[in-house]
């Protein structure tokens, strides 16, 4: 198979859909024939996932890596960005955490070369295995204020002679103005390694367009590559945080309705994709006491910073929800930060969240964490100690939280998470509801014989499928193809 050039899709914004579209072209090289693998330099989010030897990387980038074919990586995304709060975000560097910096230390400090030279190294491991890579960008490329600090944008596409091409979201409206600037404002170097723009989220008749993509081609001097309609019914994993107030609803009548609780601070909500996909069940976000409190099953999702969260959560009257639904003895469940919550006391003695000690938990299970340095990823395999559930999932989280009653004996031998009852535990498994048997051990508790009919691996295959079909009906695969072997 002939080797081609990276191919590279960046950005005129933030949430324009690079990573759908990178995921996308992944699966349409692994099914022309070729070994496709994920890049993305620098990721900031707070949907993560553990590689198979232990190491965080951005959760984009695992679901691109299962598009092509292939496990996840940690050169996939060596440096990840996780925001702590509004000033501060944990660096993941090559799967580890490096420290909390804020944005000022994070982008000022010197040694921008050497971290630059780091994300190369990762991406020439990755180059030497797999054929193409295809690279993500982050934000926007005209942010000029970042230029002389960029490791993830117009630098990577310029070292790596990526064929770079340029997304744009049509559906937020703007659109000539956010392309034709971002190219303008781009150096000289920078603006012809863009080969083309592909315009993303178009709803209507693709035809009304055609004279609009002629004046965007007569305005750049670039081709117009491809116009990807607004999807939906297709499934595909997103991690951007955007994507959550997209899917805030409420209560709906005649269904199984899960309420999460919507932290500021919220991470993986990737946690619900399968149980928002189960017939029946309608899952929703919420930070509304009255909307929460008509849930059948209350979920606390996982956090990134567990003490501001349950602080927030007590102070918008949350908290007398939870505890009314759980004494009503309904339903509650607690992943990772969420668990930690349910306890009696959350301690962070090392300030490792910040400069609050400790705060008391909801007290709805008998255990207390205790946060300290250094982070627990690794993926597993469980079993419920109590109950016939079983499957995958995969450990990211800082803290100790002692059990007497797990709810999971682990593959290694060890234990994870408290179980009161089947109504009622906590883990530190993410993923966990990724299991047709763990959906259907709790939903049981309200539908005695629900069976989840649902397979979340080919619905997830499906999507891949359905997107990369979608892709090559809308955007000139030929042009694409001639700018990898050129």
């Amino acid at each position: 198979m002939q080797k081609l050039r990276p191919l590279m899709f960046v950005g005129t914004g933030s949430d324009v859909g690079k990573s759908v579209i990178n995921t996308g072209f992944c699966r349409i090289f692994l099914q022309d024939g070729y070994s496709p693998a994920p890049f993305k330099a620098q990721n900031m989010s707070l949907n993560s996932y553990v590689t198979a030897d232990n190491l965080e990387i951005g959760r984009a980038q695992a679901v691109q890596a299962e598009a092509c074919g292939i496990g996840c990586l940690v050169e996939m995304n060596p440096i990840l960005l996780k925001p702590n709060d509004d000033l501060t975000s944990q660096v993941v560097l090559n799967g580890k955490p490096a420290g909390n910096k804020t944005a000022s230390e994070y982008f000022n400090e010197a040694g921008r070369d050497t971290l630059f030279n780091e994300v190369m190294h990762s991406f020439n491991r990755l180059a030497g295995q797999y054929n193409p890579i295809v690279i993500e960008g982050a934000g926007s490329i005209s942010e000029v204020n970042l230029w002389d600090k960029d490791i993830v944008n117009m630098r990577v596409a310029l070292h790596t002679q990526a064929a770079t091409f340029l997304v744009a979201d049509i559906d937020r409206g703007g659109v000539f103005a956010s392309v034709y600037g971002t190219l303008q404002l781009l150096p000289q170097a920078e603006r012809d390694a863009i080969k083309g723009i592909v315009i993303n989220k178009f709803r209507g008749d693709l035809k009304l367009f055609e004279e609009g993509k002629k004046i965007l081609e007569k305005l750049t001097a670039k081709p117009v590559v491809g116009i990807v309609p607004y999807f939906q019914g297709l499934f595909i994993e997103q991690e951007d945080g955007v994507v959550i107030e997209q899917k805030k609803k409420s209560h709906e009548h005649g269904k199984i309705n899960i309420g999460v609780v919507l932290l500021k601070h919220l991470s993986n909500f990737t946690d619900f994709n399968m149980l928002e996909q189960t017939p029946g069940v309608n899952l929703y976000y919420t930070g509304c006491p009255e909307t929460l409190a008509r849930a059948d099953i209350i979920i606390i999702p996982g956090s990134k910073n567990t003490l501001s969260d349950l602080k927030a959560l007590r102070e918008k009257g949350l908290e007398e929800v939870i505890l009314a639904h759980h004494n009503a003895r309904k339903p509650v469940y607690g992943i990772c930060g969420g668990y930690q919550m349910m306890g009696i006391e959350v301690n962070d003695p090392n300030g490792v969240e910040g400069n609050v000690p400790s705060l008391p938990g909801l007290g709805i299970l008998p255990v207390t964490t205790t946060l300290a340095s250094g982070k627990k990823t690794r993926q597993c395999t469980f079993s419920f100690v109590q109950g016939n559930a079983s499957g995958n999932g995969y450990e990211v989280h800082a803290g100790h939280t002692p059990s007497i009653r797990p709810l999971c004996r682990m593959n290694n031998g060890e234990f994870d998470g408290y179980c009161l009852n089947a109504r009622t535990w906590g883990t530190y498994i993410h993923g966990i509801f990724d299991n047709a048997s763990v959906i259907n051990h709790a939903l049981r508790q309200l539908i005695p014989g629900f069976t989840s009919t649902i397979d979340y691996k080919a619905r997830k295959e499906q999507g891949y499928n359905q997107l990369a079909d979608l892709i090559r009906e809308n955007v000139d695969m030929e042009y694409i193809y001639k700018c990898l072997k050129t």
